[in-house]
């Protein structure tokens, strides 16, 4: 049952993850593009500060989960007498996702750093170059998330 609800979890923190990267670059941005610079430079620096938060628990959850129920397999096997082999599709999700989770932390701690340093000094250029900025690297990860998906889904 807690192998479940933790694959439960992890699964969900994903939809958030991937589907906000979706939501943001698909629907979003291009919406947003109708707007004054100044009001759009906001309006997604504020966005981006919420969804943010809401992947940096994504991430908790997708690595705690992940790890758990790794770890717990491994534990199964090797009380079985047997030595375990990590699925070959589980160890290309673990490591895309970390790589996810590194360009993330870039997008987050870098990039979105001058995005805030941008909107609040008003800077409206600099504040588009991190956006614009932002997009690329959100569209880099959205891409690995969909290989990621793809790939475990069809090596099952």
């Amino acid at each position: 049952m807690i192998y479940a609800i933790l694959k439960l979890l992890h699964i969900l923190a994903i939809v958030v993850w991937i589907g906000g990267m979706v939501f943001a670059h698909f629907f979003l941005r291009p919406a947003a593009l109708a707007l004054e610079p100044p009001l759009r430079i906001r309006l997604m620096h504020g966005t981006l500060q919420r969804f943010f938060a809401a992947v940096l628990v994504s991430i908790a959850t997708v690595l705690v989960s992940g790890l758990w129920m790794i770890g717990r397999l491994a534990k199964e096997t090797v009380q079985a007498g047997l030595a375990f082999n990590m699925p070959l599709d589980w160890t290309i999700m673990a490591t895309l996702g970390i790589v996810m989770m590194a360009i993330f932390g870039h997008i987050r701690f870098a990039l979105y750093k001058r995005l805030s340093k941008a909107v609040a000094a008003s800077d409206w250029p600099a504040g588009g170059a991190a956006l614009a900025s932002i997009r690329t690297w959100v569209g880099i990860n959205l891409a690995i998330g969909v290989v990621i998906i793809v790939l475990t889904l069809l090596m099952v």
